[in-house]
């Protein structure tokens, strides 16, 4: 029988409290400015004692499918290249999903704003389940700017989206921090006993970051990674596009279409590069299979040094062929000042 996970658990860095959240959070009011880096300063590094660690991933076939029916022994993880005792492994197949939908609504994107809009109600029609899944829709140009709390009612999603217009610069890092820090961190939990979920960020633009941002791309990933969040993007850009017969395929990727990659690779997600609306049939087809064909391991870290410092995760499957998905890494936790750090 799998163990109970207790107290203090982390997930990448970052603990995932196991007292359910006694509400939901209030729907701010439309457009929200949320907080800056600087009024957030204090909470940018979560504290807390390293005592377990836990992965989700997707396991990948030569054709790409998703293979779902593997065990506990035929995975190894290693921290940092030092291989890790597994101590809690299963196959997290249904897992309610917390989805922060970032949408691009600067000048850069103006003539695509019609596919962005489409493409995130789509997303949302495909993918969410009514009382199990919430979203979260935040838009940014000058600034991020929260449009509709969680919610399960892709309806009223779909309204707040459709009204959205574009104009401005665009500050991409400062969106995927704040929703990661302010919304993702700390989530609508589910009823009952599990509080396990799967936080997602789901970023469409063109990748562009054209206005600076207060945060870095550095700090977006690290407070995405973490807060466990995986982001998946969808691309805007057309740019470097050529179709052949009937099927549109990417020969050169732009510097906002590496950026997006990046994102994507760095927290276990996935990047699509759609030619038009059509096209992301597939690609939201594959987002929801793959949010439900997943595996979740965890293992009590042979260094419990809270010291701040990033540590690299990697899963190998025992069997030949297979391609494993998952982040890259996480963050230790740092004490504060004065605390005496746990003996190892």
């Amino acid at each position: 029988m799998r163990k109970p996970i207790l107290a203090t658990i982390l997930l990448a860095g970052l603990v995932v409290p196991l007292l359910a959240l006694s509400q939901q959070p209030k729907a701010p009011a439309p457009q929200q400015k949320p907080p800056s880096k600087a009024d957030d300063q204090e909470i940018t590094t979560l504290k807390f004692p390293v005592d377990l660690v836990s992965v989700v991933f997707s396991v990948l076939n030569r054709r790409q499918k998703f293979v779902t029916d593997l065990g506990q022994e035929d995975f190894q993880v290693a921290e940092d290249n030092v291989a890790q005792k597994i101590t809690n492994f299963s196959r997290e197949t249904d897992l309610p999903l917390r989805i922060g939908l970032l949408l691009d609504t600067s000048n850069s994107i103006r003539d695509r704003l019609k596919f962005e809009q489409e493409a995130a109600v789509d997303f949302l029609y495909n993918v969410m389940r009514r009382r199990q899944d919430f979203a979260f829709l935040m838009s940014f140009d000058n600034e991020p700017s929260f449009v509709q709390d969680f919610t399960d009612d892709v309806g009223q999603l779909t309204e707040v989206i459709q009204k959205q217009r574009a104009g401005g610069a665009t500050a991409l890092y400062d969106a995927i921090w704040i929703s990661a820090r302010h919304r993702l961190a700390n989530p609508p939990l589910p009823a009952g006993k599990n509080p396990a979920i799967r936080r997602v960020l789901v970023v469409i633009s063109d990748g562009e970051d054209t206005l600076p941002s207060e945060h870095s791309r550095s700090e977006a990933i690290e407070m995405a990674q973490r807060a466990d969040v995986s982001i998946y993007t969808i691309s805007t850009s057309t740019d470097w596009m050529s179709v052949t017969g009937t099927t549109p395929q990417k020969y050169h990727f732009t510097e906002g279409d590496k950026v997006l990659q990046t994102l994507a690779d760095e927290t276990g997600g996935r990047a699509f590069f759609p030619y038009k609306i059509e096209d992301l049939g597939q690609s939201f087809a594959d987002i929801g299979t793959e949010l439900r064909s997943q595996y979740s391991l965890a293992y009590v870290p042979t260094n419990r040094a809270p010291d701040g410092k990033f540590r690299t995760i990697k899963i190998q499957s025992t069997r030949p062929g297979l391609n494993i998905r998952a982040r890259k890494g996480y963050f230790a936790p740092r004490l504060p000042a004065g605390a005496k750090a746990p003996a190892q």
